[in-house]
């Protein structure tokens, strides 16, 4: 998602891992290079399709609206094969080497990348995006375990403090780059971007990374489970994006509804009785836990949606280039990216709880000031106060969450918890754009001239609203749900 360099608990996942094995690194600086640039494809990727996405609507659509609900699937695929499968991605490469796993993803990434250029229509592109969300749901776990068995004791937090440095730059810069590409050259060039870097991680991965794994990793994957989470995400995901076209009582649109919940049901008791399950639910015991995780829904829901449908308002009704478009982000992207690792202080001053109240809050008022400017406002005057906003909302948030998670369950858990907090920012991002996709296009419905600037920032004001709500939702979790500082709760 464009401006979210890393998902919370990324670091959480490197901190979990336990050097068993007692290899070495020959060249850690390297080995650090290649989990950078490895992590950098997904995130890159991850900002700069949306920035492209007006344009990839114009060129394989037509620009129609009914072009919307294909849009959506462009990142819906990619995150419903990133969220579903990046448990069971950390867990192949504690089983079969992260090193291994981590060049598999990236290969599987680069030539996914390489089919999204040469796609032909926008269903080829949906399913090369879904593909490339399979490869980075093998690389990213994959990169960050490899940080956690190359570095120890302090050097490792050094390591961890780069490689979230250079994901915000990234995550900075990716919009950027990503937008003058479309302008400049097609949005189809964003993609081969993607076959020069894995080049260069691939090689560095060969040279400076040791093959690790962890002797204790179960035999046996949760195949069933993870197959149940993907298609019951699927089924729900789709009844969704149908239902604007379809309208909500049409019998597919509840028949899928009702399929992907029942799915994600079977899911829940395939869990409980699993030996080495996906998703241990013992941990759901913890009210830190829960509370968290309630809260990561909510807060990243609110950033995927208003960032999804963003350079559609930028570029649609402001007349902003995409290089522009991209731009817009600079200020959210770099808050917080150079700000995050001074909130720690903040946070052991203040404790958790009351920086995930703060933070969630603060970030409902960024997000409310997206729904200010008008058609004609310029940028320092509307978009720039609102970025500046919601990018200390989510510094002052993201940071204290790996810490409440990791401390919410037993120290054995670590690795599963942070996994399964990063999944849950990954299946916000997806949820949101199906369900505020659906605010959207009600928005549009009636108008005659459903592309007017007008019609289109009103209807982005209706999906800030939702953004809004889901924000002060998150910060009314820490309220509830996480234990006053000094008063810690039960594992």
């Amino acid at each position: 998602m464009p401006g979210n360099p890393h998902a919370p608990c990324d670091e959480g996942i490197i901190r979990a891992q336990a050097k068993k094995n007692g290899s070495s690194a020959p060249h850690p600086g390297f080995a650090l290079a290649a989990t950078v640039l490895g992590s950098s494809m997904a995130f890159i990727d991850g900002s700069v399709v949306n920035i492209a996405l007006p344009a990839i609507q114009r060129d394989l659509t037509g620009g129609s609206a009914d072009g919307l609900a294909a849009m959506q699937w462009v990142i819906n695929a990619y995150l419903l094969a990133l969220g579903s499968l990046v448990l069971v991605g950390g867990s192949l490469g504690d089983r079969f080497g992260r090193r291994k796993i981590f060049i598999l993803g990236i290969a599987i990434f680069t030539a996914a990348s390489v089919a999204c250029g040469f796609a032909p229509g926008p269903l080829a592109l949906i399913a090369a995006r879904a593909v490339q969300g399979m490869g980075a749901a093998l690389l990213v776990p994959a990169s960050l375990a490899i940080i956690g068995n190359v570095f120890e004791g302090e050097a490792r937090g050094k390591a961890i403090g780069t490689w979230a440095a250079w994901a915000a730059i990234t995550g900075a810069a990716g919009p950027v780059l990503g937008g003058w590409l479309v302008d400049a050259v097609s949005w189809r060039s964003i993609f081969f971007l993607n076959v020069p870097m894995a080049v260069a991680t691939v090689w560095l991965a060969l040279y400076a990374v040791p093959d690790s794994r962890d002797p204790d990793a179960p035999k046996q994957l949760d195949w069933p489970g993870v197959l149940l989470v993907a298609s019951g995400l699927g089924a729900l995901t789709y009844g969704l994006t149908l239902a604007p076209e379809r309208g909500w009582q049409a019998g597919s649109v509840l028949g899928f509804i009702a399929l992907g919940a029942a799915l994600l049901v079977a899911f829940v008791f395939v869990q409980a009785r699993t030996r080495a399950p996906m998703m241990p639910l013992g941990l759901f015991k913890s009210r830190d836990f829960v509370g968290t995780n309630l809260l990561t829904l909510l807060l990243y829901f609110a950033l995927s949606g208003a960032l999804f449908f963003l350079p559609f308002v930028l570029i649609g009704a402001f007349k902003y280039s995409a290089t522009a478009a991209g731009a817009t982000l600079l200020p959210f992207s770099l808050l917080l990216g150079f700000l995050s690792s001074s909130t720690a202080k903040l946070t052991e001053r203040f404790g958790a709880r009351r920086m995930l109240m703060a933070g969630p809050a603060v970030a409902a008022a960024g997000f409310a000031l997206l729904a200010l400017p008008g058609v004609g406002w310029s940028y320092w005057t509307g978009f720039f106060p609102a970025m500046v906003v919601l990018g200390l909302g989510m510094t002052i948030a993201v940071a204290p969450l790996t810490t409440t998670v990791m401390n919410a369950v037993p120290t054995a858990h670590a690795g599963i918890a942070s996994g399964i907090n990063n999944a849950v920012a990954r299946v916000a991002g997806l949820l949101a754009v199906a369900v505020l996709g659906v605010v959207f296009a009600i928005s549009l419905q009636g108008p005659v001239q459903s592309a007017a600037p007008d019609v289109l920032v009103n209807a982005f004001r209706w999906v800030v609203l939702g953004c809004v709500l889901c924000a002060l939702g998150a910060s009314a979790c820490a309220l509830v749900f996480l234990a006053p500082a000094g008063a810690r709760t039960p594992r």
